[in-house]
């Protein structure tokens, strides 16, 4: 598949609140996922092991009510995609609405990297 072809079955998936179907058909099996620098504990993680603990660990701590996915940005073999959540912080019980930005490299027709850029406090 090519870059644009990914990114536009990315977002109608995730549109479709469809988040497990792109990690089975878009990933590499090498992903390395990564959360804004990267350097917070479980902000850097490789592989569908680390993929599976980090989605794991967003279900317990985030109820999600809605998303929405942006149309994608494609540049070669990379696109991004602005996400935009309203979401309850289980802990806390604290709900907001928050927006990051994912970019994603494509190599061999799957998503070898996902970085994400929000800001940390709101």
């Amino acid at each position: 598949m090519e870059t644009d072809e990914i990114a536009s079955k990315l977002v109608a998936w995730c549109n479709e609140g469809d988040f497990e179907k792109p990690y089975q058909q878009l990933y590499s099996d090498k992903i390395v996922s990564i959360e804004n620098d990267g350097k917070a504990e479980g902000a850097y993680v490789e592989g569908f092991e680390g993929i599976k603990k980090k989605g794991e660990w967003w279900q317990e701590n985030f109820e999600v009510h809605s998303s929405k996915a942006s149309d994608p940005v494609v540049a070669d073999n990379w696109f991004s995609v602005k996400f935009t959540m309203d979401t309850t912080h289980k802990p806390s019980g604290q709900r907001s609405t928050s927006s990051e930005i994912a970019v994603y490299e494509v190599q061999d027709g799957k998503i070898v990297k996902e970085q994400f850029f929000y800001n940390e406090n709101g």
